[in-house]
């Protein structure tokens, strides 16, 4: 986690150190975890992770927006997108941390 950016294997790894998991075990935890919330959310279930947040998908409908560079008006089409929500406690704890003391 060198860049600021925690990655899969950075989660494994953590996995692999406070459970004792072994490193592919960890690894195979982990995309487990990411295809099962991948998998609810292309069902159109709305995933939540109690103290974290919840993942939802939201439609989209198609407008106008402007090239910021040149001005010119484009359409944007509809789509489906993914919305993450934090959960009071996430945000608490991030305000915490942030907070000047």
């Amino acid at each position: 986690m060198s860049d600021g950016t925690i990655t899969r294997a950075d989660l494994a790894e953590s996995l692999y150190k406070e459970i004792g998991l072994s490193r592919l075990e960890s690894a195979d935890m982990i995309e487990s975890i990411i295809n099962y919330i991948s998998e609810a959310l292309l069902r159109g279930e709305t995933v939540k992770l109690a103290g974290f947040g919840t993942f939802s998908l939201r439609d989209k409908n198609e407008r106008i927006g402007r090239n910021p560079k040149t001005g010119v008006v484009v359409p944007i089409t509809s789509r489906r997108v993914i919305i993450f929500k934090p959960s009071q406690v996430l945000r608490e704890r991030v305000d915490s941390a942030l907070s000047p003391k």
